[in-house]
């Protein structure tokens, strides 16, 4: 069985996506964990728990380059 063009962007996407979604709901689990527990610092919290979520949203611009590259 081939795979075809389309079914190969298909599995790209699917397969690159769900790291970076776990990613991203892992960091923001542990951070609302992190707040919950001391609500003071939240300020200290929030800029690194950003910079983790862009970081884990660059993976999925990357997957979409190489799909988009098929």
């Amino acid at each position: 069985m081939e795979l075809t063009p389309v079914w190969a962007k298909a599995l790209v996407m699917a397969v690159g996506a769900i790291a970076p979604a776990i990613s991203i709901g892992w960091i923001g689990e542990r951070a609302m964990e992190s707040i919950g527990r001391n609500p003071e610092s939240a300020k200290n919290i929030l800029v690194p728990m950003l910079l983790s979520c862009a970081f884990a949203e660059a993976i999925a611009i990357y997957v979409l380059v190489i799909a988009f590259s098929l």
